[in-house]
């Protein structure tokens, strides 16, 4: 929650089968986002090792399923498409209703396909902003997770 133009975040918490110290909560970004404790982003694509790879391909990943739900309730619900111009209180209220609404209009119309085929948001101007250590030890962590036992995919080496 925005509480004073800050971030109230969970506390940071252990991923499931490991002994790697507690993890932050993040945002998954694009390289128009700083990386920082809060808010990861993809390792610069040159030469990259295996395991930094593997870790942009969870986190493309990610962010795809966030792109395409958003995209999905954007398609029904219009506002989303353009910079809301509300004071932060109403804009959270109107964003909670629209996915309320959504999760109405689901739950009595059904499910439908056609809703999950498209969505045409456009990619901000991306400039390439560089974040902070903190941030890249957090990212470094989350890589190591994902090359360890309790956080690989069977299929993750053959994606990449």
């Amino acid at each position: 929650m925005l509480i004073n133009n800050a971030l109230d975040f969970p506390g940071n918490t252990t991923l499931p089968g490991t002994t790697f110290p507690a993890m932050p909560f993040v945002f998954v970004g694009d390289k128009a986002f700083a990386l920082g404790e809060h808010m990861m982003r993809l390792y610069s694509s040159r030469g990259l090792s295996i395991a930094r790879r593997v870790f942009n391909y969870h986190l493309t990943r990610a962010r795809r399923v966030v792109e395409c739900a958003f995209g999905i309730l954007a398609n029904k619900w219009r506002f989303l498409h353009l910079p809301i111009h509300l004071k932060m209180e109403t804009a959270i209220s109107a964003v909670k209703a629209a996915c309320a609404l959504h999760n109405f209009v689901r739950e009595r119309d059904g499910y439908n396909f056609e809703d999950s085929l498209s969505h045409s948001l456009e990619s901000p101007n991306q400039s390439g902003v560089r974040g902070n250590r903190h941030g890249a030890a957090v990212r470094d962590d989350f890589t190591a997770y994902f090359m360890s036992p309790q956080g690989e995919l069977p299929w993750q080496l053959e994606a990449i």
